[in-house]
């Protein structure tokens, strides 16, 4: 009988840490340092692998994601060896997706052709925005041209090339980003994240934020129309959202993220990784250790966990239900109700789908488009005693 995280499919995330810089707005675990040992990053990531490989031997692995901080300051011969270790501990799926992070400077660019002569073949690219003033703004080390630049370089050495925007800038009219976006999809190949500025508390915005010294972001009502006219033009242009936040071609969705919201099992590997492992029948949340040091340390001596969980059914039920309500095909009612030992109110699911925030069907429960925009409410309201 198949388990429940067979439904999701099995991935494997490993988390690069470094960063030429810090960009203001960032809450993703990552780091600068003057010198890292790159040889001594590979032994303890070869060694994460074996260790669940051990554990979880002969499922099939659908995506593998490099993400950070900046992968893409990884050399391609670090990328390499990780990939031959998961070839050599897991079978691979037929249409096998590995995909990594990058930002796009002149020298980062040039690794392009090892990335994927080591396996990458999909690389997603933070260009964030195509306005060098707002690039600034931002903190981002590039300018447009370097970005467009290294887009075009990409495209040379892989068939699937995303990238990211930053909407609801500070300072940002909704023409400019109507303007901006149709610019971007003119440039698109198969997919785009597009993002809403948020405020994160420990971040430089959020400090800024909280001195009243960041000024010119736009009101809810402003961020609404950004959000509806990236939902319509990205429509119109043949990239539907598949997601809240990203939209794609149909076939070019990211696998890898579509495990997450399918709520499928994830290995995270590196400092501040989390993951989702199902063993014996059970599944279990895992973390790791923030501090790079802290990991590299703790995987040297022979488990990079510093935490692992047992989810109760409850739990398992309201992650697969926080995370599938994000993506347009929803969350399957039985497996839903099978994880949690009930069923969702009637009369919440009544009166949300009254009011349009949601569809559903005896199988099926998905938030409309107008529920997207709400969705943290719709979601709350689920959950409400």
């Amino acid at each position: 009988m198949a388990e429940d995280w067979e439904q999701g499919g099995f991935g494997i995330y490993v988390h690069w840490p470094f960063c030429a810089s810090k960009c203001p707005y960032c809450d993703f675990n990552s780091h600068v340092a003057a010198e890292i040992d790159e040889s001594r990053w590979v032994r303890a990531y070869l060694s994460e692998i074996d260790r669940y490989a051990d554990e979880v031997s002969g499922r099939v692995v659908n995506s593998v994601f490099f993400g950070g901080g900046t992968p893409s300051l990884m050399a391609p011969e670090t990328v390499s060896a990780i990939l031959e270790r998961i070839h050599e501990r897991w079978p691979q799926a037929n249409n096998v997706e590995v995909t990594l992070e990058a930002n796009p400077t002149s020298v980062e660019a040039g690794r392009f052709r090892g990335y994927g002569q080591a396996g990458v073949n999909r690389l997603s690219m933070g260009i964030q925005a195509l306005n060098n003033h707002d690039l600034r703004a931002l903190g981002r080390l590039h300018t447009v041209e370097e970005g467009l630049a290294a887009f075009e370089t990409a495209r040379q050495f892989f068939d699937r090339v995303s990238f990211d925007l930053i909407y609801a800038r500070q300072d940002q009219s909704l023409k400019e980003w109507q303007a901006e976006l149709r610019r971007a999809l003119d440039l698109a190949v198969d997919h785009l994240s597009l993002y809403q500025l948020t405020i994160e508390p420990g971040t430089a915005f959020g400090d800024r934020y909280d001195a009243g010294k960041l000024r010119g972001l736009p009101e809810d009502d402003l961020a609404g129309d950004m959000y509806e006219a990236t939902q319509e033009i990205c429509d119109t242009a043949g990239l539907e959202a598949y997601e809240v936040s990203n939209h794609a071609k149909t076939g070019s969705e990211s696998r890898h993220n579509l495990i997450y919201w399918r709520y499928g099992d994830y290995i995270g590997i590196g400092p501040g990784a989390h993951g989702r492992l199902t063993v014996g029948g059970q599944k279990f949340a895992t973390e790791t250790a923030l501090s790079p040091n802290e990991w590299l340390n703790a995987a040297d001596a022979g488990n990079g966990e510093a935490l692992r969980r047992a989810l109760s059914g409850a739990e398992q039920a309201e992650e697969y239900l926080m995370m599938g309500l994000r993506i347009t095909q929803g969350i399957d009612l039985k497996r839903f109700s099978i994880s949690s030992g009930r069923v969702l109110d009637a009369e919440k699911l009544s009166h949300l789908a009254e009011i349009g925030m949601v569809d559903i069907t005896p199988n099926n429960l998905r938030v409309t488009p107008s529920g997207r925009m709400v969705l943290n409410a719709v979601i709350k309201e689920l959950f409400a005693d």
